[in-house]
């Protein structure tokens, strides 16, 4: 079959009434689920899998990557109006969309996050369709030394979001990689710091830290300083996005779509650690970096275009390869599965024309996406409009819920409420969240892969510069430390 034919057949696949619609709908679920505090985008994914058994394979698995593409920008929706990331993925968003909000901005910065998302979004399925054979194969180059160097350099992303003290920004780093050692040792089979309780073999639920870091401590504040927090939520504001923030932000999103697609095909990383990097080079690079953490609509975008460019790159690996690119992409295998297919190589032989139906489809959603996150942003309006009194529990109620209904245990419950007055503490110290969380979400990464990088040399350090990728990031990682102290040093001489 031509490339034309595959084309032509592609077209046939998508081109109806059903198929449109099933991408739709998912991205309706998507994005309804993201702006739910706890059910995340995963989530959300996983309960649509078994609608999609009866329905034609290309509309079934159109439907669950509408839900994935909605869920990744829903989760901005809640991390700028509430303070509370809808997903994982919108934790960064929360640095500068909230303060944006407390300024009365809110609307301008949903705006700038569903303009971000759809452009990185369609830079990221482009990518998909034009490097998919390139990526994958060059992703198959990263073995646990490159990881490692990999993980490493985005730990260096702590500077940019510690705030004013970079010495507060490390302590809350260090809390975070020593609660991500709980849990069950994989490489010889020991407990760590689980002081003999089953429910904390498997370590600290992600959503359950992410939601008390963030979500609880506003709930006790609320309750701590009842009369100060009687007022509402910010509005959406008169201020919207305009053509002017796009194009300064331009190149922030453009660059946050490559670290987005960049990280995305590669198996395992996700879309968090995308954009945290992504935030961390928009403020490296940008001339307004002071303003970064205060309500800096470039934050925004930056943040936004590396969790939405990973969407699209996450398909790389799963259909060149077979293999999953996350979390996400493993459940979206079933429906796969279910309907015969099996993603991998051989794909682009015996099912080429899934394979275009998909591609065509995906271009599709982006526009959708755009449609949708509009009504989205305008649909949730009200929420703007709800005392805090009457929010905020609320919002308590959804955060058990959506907490409780990842794995049905209330231990995880537990955790919740124990991270929150973590992060009410760190909140009344002044002690920044986000390091905790990026040193969370990357300290198991870079110890699972330093230790198995030991084991292939047998303990042989040599191994972490075993060839060019990892001289690269190690570069990176040297000059990134260089400037960082070169940058405190400079404020010590002034501030003497």
């Amino acid at each position: 079959m031509s490339l034309l034919d595959s084309i032509m057949a592609g077209f046939a696949l998508v081109g109806n009434f059903n198929a449109f619609l099933s991408l739709a709908i998912g991205i309706v679920i998507g994005v309804v689920g993201g702006a739910i505090p706890g059910i995340s985008a995963t989530m959300a994914v996983a309960l649509a899998l078994p609608f999609t058994f009866p329905m034609q394979p290309i509309n079934g698995i159109l439907l669950l990557l509408g839900v994935y593409k909605g869920g990744i920008f829903g989760g901005s929706i809640p991390a700028i109006l509430i303070k509370t990331p809808g997903t994982p993925a919108s934790s960064a968003t929360i640095l500068d969309g909230h303060p944006m909000a407390e300024r009365g901005e809110a609307g301008r910065a949903l705006g700038m996050a569903l303009w971000a998302s759809c452009t990185a979004d369609l830079i990221s399925n482009l990518s998909l369709i034009l490097f998919a054979g390139w990526l994958a194969s060059f992703a198959l180059n990263f073995g646990p030394p490159e990881f490692f160097a990999l993980m490493l350099f985005s730990l260096t992303i702590i500077a940019g979001v510690s705030g004013d003290s970079l010495l507060r920004g490390a302590l809350s780093a260090l809390l975070g990689l020593l609660l991500a050692t709980i849990g069950l040792d994989l490489v010889y089979g020991t407990n760590r710091f689980t002081f003999g309780d089953p429910s904390l073999m498997g370590g600290l639920n992600f959503i359950a830290v992410l939601i008390g870091l963030f979500a609880i401590p506003e709930v006790i504040n609320m309750v701590w300083h009842p009369t100060g927090h009687i007022g509402k939520v910010q509005s959406l504001g008169n201020k919207w996005v305009t053509f002017a923030d796009y194009k300064r932000c331009f190149r922030s999103i453009v660059r946050g779509s490559f670290i987005g697609v960049f990280l995305g095909s590669i198996p395992g990383i996700g879309a968090a650690p995308a954009a945290f990097l992504s935030y961390s080079e928009a403020r490296r690079k940008s001339p307004n970096k002071a303003n970064f953490g205060k309500g800096e609509i470039e934050g925004v975008a930056a943040s936004e275009a590396g969790n939405n460019g990973v969407a699209g790159a996450t398909l790389i690996p799963l259909l060149a390869l077979g293999v999953p690119g996350d979390v996400i992409t493993a459940i979206i295998i079933g429906a796969f599965m279910v309907h015969g297919l099996q993603p991998g190589p051989m794909m682009f032989v015996m099912n080429v024309d899934i394979i275009y139906g998909l591609f065509i489809g995906l271009i599709f959603s982006s526009g959708l996406l755009l449609i949708v996150g509009s009504l989205a942003i305008r649909g949730f309006r009200p929420v703007a409009d709800i005392p805090k009194r009457i929010l905020m529990p609320c919002v308590l109620v959804l955060c058990i819920y959506g907490v409780f209904a990842v794995n049905n245990n209330i231990f995880d419950v537990g955790v919740m409420f124990v991270m929150g007055w973590v992060g009410f503490v760190m909140s009344r110290y002044h002690i920044p969240a986000a390091p905790f969380l990026i040193a969370f979400i990357l300290g198991p990464l870079l110890e699972d892969n330093f230790r198995q990088a030991m084991l292939m040399s047998g303990g042989s350090p040599e191994i972490l510069l075993r060839g060019p990728i990892t001289w690269f990031f190690w570069a990176l990682t040297v000059i990134t430390v260089v400037a960082i102290s070169r940058g405190t040093l400079n404020k010590a001489r002034e501030a003497g």
